[in-house]
């Protein structure tokens, strides 16, 4: 159960939100704000503005509306950073509701797609991306939605991500409308209740945890964001997103009538919460995967707390960790997080253990993204709000610099200035969409 509120409390809050500021509430009781009036004015205008950078005009006359791009500067349709920017409320009904069918006609089908001795999409896979051509791109690093796309580096299987991210497309569109009928729409031969399920289903996990796992043989990438870093066995942050489908399959099972798959998928749900401990938890942190790629994931243990998967005593022990490590400047860098501590890194030449050749300090091999800035707000709110405060304040000042230039950036380094793919849109709405939730 959620902490009780007042009815004064809850309409002190109501009144803060009308004002522009965002009042959590800790312990049932307001606390001041984590981000200023103008400083959430000036987020939500970014939002804004990136987003109608990001929607592209031009694949209407193919895919029948204007598609959201990851930015400013991506001829393609990303399920993961389409689902990741959609959530903080700026993005419409009507556009949730185009990119789910999008993603869903785009679904593989009910039989394995063999791409020569290099890959093989499997059954009921969701792809990466979509062209504006509606080709379905299954593996990151290409545009091409034929038999020449898919295996390494970049996995023999496509991504894990993509098919919770299908999910929780579906969720946003379910709790925008209130109205579960879209589930019941035919896409093809099935309906698009049943899509999600085989979705679901699709990436492999452990049956006894339910945790996600790869092998080295027939590896899947698990979380876009870490699509150049080689990880093996059991792997966080796909587990992290499966947690949070499960979930939402509960609640899209319960609208749909469905109360007997609510309860399998809930209890699968708790058995990934009973298994993070001792799976991944090392040294005050959890790790990214248990074989290739056992080092502290910042990016996984920040979700793990701010969407309360952790359980409680794992996640007090996590927030201190994260708290520490933002005192010591070791994970953070004008607001934005680095995925490995800069202390922790695997070697003088790598954050990682192995990565696909990406030079350390760029890209995903120790440069510094925004799209993990909220998660990490929301996991250290209870622990010190005075540094999630301040990790606000650093991003917001950042954005103000550096706008004209293009910001919000896909990641930046200090390290010659490095600043990679303009007005990225996840970058600054699931920021948007953290302090939502901190809200309550």
């Amino acid at each position: 159960m959620g902490t009780m509120v007042t009815r004064r409390e809850a309409m002190a809050q109501v009144s803060a939100m009308a004002a522009g500021t965002f009042v959590p509430l800790v312990g049932g009781k307001a606390q001041e704000p984590v981000a200023n009036k103008e400083d959430l004015a000036y987020l939500r205008g970014l939002g804004e503005r990136t987003l109608a950078m990001a929607t592209k005009s031009e694949s209407v006359v193919t895919l029948g509306f204007a598609c959201v791009t990851p930015g400013g500067n991506y001829p393609s349709c990303w399920v993961r950073d389409f689902s990741m920017a959609a959530g903080c409320g700026l993005v419409s009904a009507d556009s949730l509701g185009n990119h789910l069918r999008l993603i869903a006609r785009s679904q593989a089908g009910s039989q394995p797609r063999r791409l020569g001795e290099r890959a093989t999409i499997p059954p009921y896979a969701i792809p990466d991306h979509v062209n504006y051509d509606g080709g379905a791109v299954f593996y990151p690093g290409t545009y091409s939605s034929g038999d020449d796309q898919g295996g390494e580096p970049f996995g023999k299987l496509p991504p894990v991500d993509d098919h919770y991210e299908f999910v929780h497309l579906a969720h946003l569109l379910w709790r925008r409308t209130r109205s579960a009928n879209f589930l019941d729409e035919r896409i093809g031969d099935l309906s698009l209740f049943e899509r999600l399920e085989k979705a679901l289903d699709c990436p492999r996990r452990e049956a006894e945890t339910g945790l996600v796992e790869t092998a080295a043989a027939d590896r899947a990438v698990g979380f876009g964001f870490c699509d150049t870093v080689h990880l093996t066995g059991k792997v966080l942050f796909p587990s992290l997103l499966r947690h949070r489908a499960l979930g939402e399959m509960v609640d899209l099972a319960k609208a749909a009538k469905r109360p007997d798959l609510a309860v399998w998928w809930s209890a699968q749900r708790s058995r990934i919460t009973k298994s993070l401990r001792a799976t991944f938890f090392r040294d005050g942190w959890l790790l990214a995967a248990t074989e290739v790629g056992r080092q502290p994931d910042v990016w996984g243990t920040a979700y793990a707390v701010a969407h309360r998967i952790a359980p409680e005593d794992l996640a007090r022990c996590l927030r201190r960790t994260l708290v520490q490590a933002l005192r010591a400047g070791t994970i953070a860098y004008h607001g934005a997080v680095r995925h490995v501590p800069t202390d922790l890194d695997f070697s003088p030449n790598s954050a990682w253990e192995r990565t696909a050749g990406v030079p350390k300090n760029r890209y995903q091999n120790g440069a510094y993204w925004h799209v993990a800035t909220g998660w990490l707000v929301e996991a250290i709110w209870k622990e010190d709000p005075a540094q999630a405060r301040k990790l606000i304040a650093q991003t917001v000042s950042h954005f103000r610099e550096e706008e004209d230039r293009g910001a919000p950036w896909e990641c930046l380094h200090p390290d010659g200035g490095y600043r990679q793919n303009a007005v990225y849109l996840a970058s600054v709405n699931l920021l948007l969409e953290s302090l939502h939730r901190l809200a309550g």
